[in-house]
């Protein structure tokens, strides 16, 4: 398990940790800013310059999640972090992630009154030895009171929040290890299909609007957009398991079989295994069913309808490439058969 304590930049996260370490039993600190410190040693100083943060690379946010299951595998118990997380897309991608290796999540937020907040990023020592780099700390705590301001209306419905305005660390991490005991404090439900152990074979099904717009999700448990689909169950046809995840995800019912466009093998990337990749045609949606479109929270963010060059710019590449061949398979009535995004035979 993992208590994630989120807060404003200097709410006391880090001091609240460590103190929480020592009540709760088998647990273990983790900071997943060392991670980011590592990446200045990894990373071509090129790309570190196109981020001002370390939270915006990719690599960093999939480090996260596979170091936080690698330290549970060697230690196990319960992992204490104390990491700011302001964007609800990262949230989603790194706890949805943690899910998906079936690692449950308690988040907790540190709501700290601002006039408190200020007078604590002033007295910051961040490097005693350095002073233009502890005033650096202090601007960069300043200038994110904002954003933090404005992510507390999904903050605030989503994690177990302590007001900790007038809490010393200790007395911080006590009200935190007694709502974890008391169950007060419960588990971050994002939803996620569990991690594959081998190839697997997933349907999709694309949805057009009366302009042949093609119909994306956003999935809150993963990075990028998608078609509706999944992965196909035992003993399921793969074109019911398409009109299945249509339902369950958008609330349309297809009245009918969708035709086959495309058979895409996907090559194993470690650490997934790959598999064979479908897609279908769902046909055109008029007004009305549009109208009705319903996503569910836990599990889909937001919903558009796109053209090619649109989807270009939200898909990953090997889900781009599925997705034009797709569109010209339904121009010409035809089935391709794909490898790696690439018609063969």
């Amino acid at each position: 398990m993992i208590v994630w304590v989120n807060g404003a930049f200097s709410a006391g996260k880090t001091s609240t940790a460590r103190e929480l370490v020592d009540l709760i039993p088998n647990s273990t600190f983790y900071d997943p800013e060392v991670l980011g410190g590592t990446l200045r040693f990894l990373l071509p100083q090129k790309r570190l310059a196109e981020v001002n943060d370390y939270q915006d690379l990719p690599i960093w946010r999939r480090m996260v999640v596979d170091t936080a299951a690698a330290l549970l595998a060697e230690m196990g118990g319960v992992l204490v972090v104390p990491m700011t997380l302001l964007r609800q897309e990262y949230r989603d991608e790194i706890f949805g992630g943690l899910a998906s290796r079936r690692i449950p999540v308690c988040h907790v937020l540190l709501s700290t009154e601002e006039t408190i907040l200020r007078e604590r990023i002033a007295g910051r020592e961040e490097l005693p030895d350095d002073p233009e780099g502890t005033e650096r700390a202090r601007q960069w705590a300043y200038e994110h009171i904002a954003p933090y301001t404005a992510s507390l209306s999904w903050l605030a419905a989503d994690a177990h929040v302590v007001d900790n305005s007038g809490l010393t660390p200790a007395g911080t991490a006590q009200r935190i290890a007694d709502a974890l005991r008391t169950g007060e404090a419960g588990v971050c439900e994002i939803v996620q299909t569990p991690a594959p152990t081998g190839e697997t074979l997933a349907a999709g099904v694309l949805l057009f609007d009366e302009h042949d717009r093609v119909l994306l999700v956003d999935p809150t448990y993963k990075p990028g957009w998608e078609f509706p689909g999944g992965i196909v169950e035992n003993g399921e046809a793969p074109a019911r398991a398409g009109i299945r995840e249509v339902a369950e995800e958008t609330g349309i019912q297809l009245g009918h079989v969708p035709r086959l466009l495309v058979v895409d093998w996907e090559p194993p990337r470690p650490p997934g295994y790959g598999g064979l990749r479908l897609l279908f045609d769902g046909g055109r949606l008029g007004s009305a069913e549009t109208e009705r479109l319903l996503l569910p929270g836990s599990e889909l963010r937001g919903w558009r309808f796109v053209s090619e060059r649109e989807a270009a710019e939200l898909l990953p590449p090997n889900r781009y490439e599925r997705l034009r061949w797709a569109l010209r398979a339904r121009e010409n009535s035809a089935v391709f058969n794909l490898e790696a995004g690439v018609p063969v035979g």
